[in-house]
């Protein structure tokens, strides 16, 4: 499968002046700028600019950023599941995960991180992919914003609205967890339906695994 990454660019007006949100961007488009040091949800800023820059590099990785005119402020990546998991199971070249999205604290509430998700599906070859993203409680910045769980889920739930991902039910053990936990998933129109079935299995794993059993006895 061949994946293909067209530029796409907006500008976000914030009390703060203006953002400018684009991508997908090279590695090399990403070096020119400055990677904000409050960019740490995930491992320390250097480390994951570092991270980011290789993601950017991958035939299937896009990166999305929002950035003044020189400093990097927020980003999301986009990339096929980390080999270990589970979505990555029946090696889906359609299915592509969104695996971060991070806004530094000064820009939350200016809309960004649902700007950063708008911005990503401008491409009409997202239609392409099945696109999935897993929320987990236990990841979500509770102190920082001093919301509950459940308040949260409804932000982010807004958020990934914003690019078209939608709640979705699976049986996967760590999201089915707490019911806070969800799978978030938006299939592209183009999705030929031999994908669609394939991960509604992937979805419903056990279940699968436990027909498959009780058909071979």
């Amino acid at each position: 499968m061949e994946h293909v990454k067209t530029y796409y660019s907006n500008v976000r007006d914030t009390p703060d002046g203006p953002i400018v949100i684009e991508g997908p961007l090279s590695s090399g488009a990403l070096t020119k700028y400055y990677f904000h040091e409050h960019l740490t949800a995930f491992r320390p800023a250097s480390k994951q600019f570092e991270a980011i820059r290789s993601i950017a590099d991958f035939t299937e990785g896009r990166i999305i950023i929002a950035r003044t005119e020189d400093t990097i402020i927020g980003y999301v990546t986009y990339l096929h599941p980390d080999p270990m998991e589970r979505w990555s199971k029946f090696n889906m070249e359609d299915l592509i995960e969104l695996g971060a999205v991070e806004v530094i604290p000064k820009y939350r509430g200016a809309k960004i991180a649902s700007g950063l998700l708008e911005v990503s599906m401008m491409d009409d070859y997202m239609e392409n992919y099945i696109i999935i993203s897993t929320e987990y409680y236990w990841h979500w910045d509770l102190d920082g914003t001093r919301l509950s769980v459940w308040d949260y889920r409804k932000v982010m739930e807004k958020m990934m609205a914003a690019g078209g991902l939608l709640p979705a039910p699976t049986d996967d053990p760590e999201i089915i967890s707490h019911p806070a936990n969800c799978l978030m998933v938006r299939t592209g129109s183009s999705v030929p339906e031999a994908s669609v079935k394939q991960f509604d299995e992937l979805r419903f794993l056990q279940r699968h695994q436990y027909r498959n059993m009780r058909e071979g006895l």
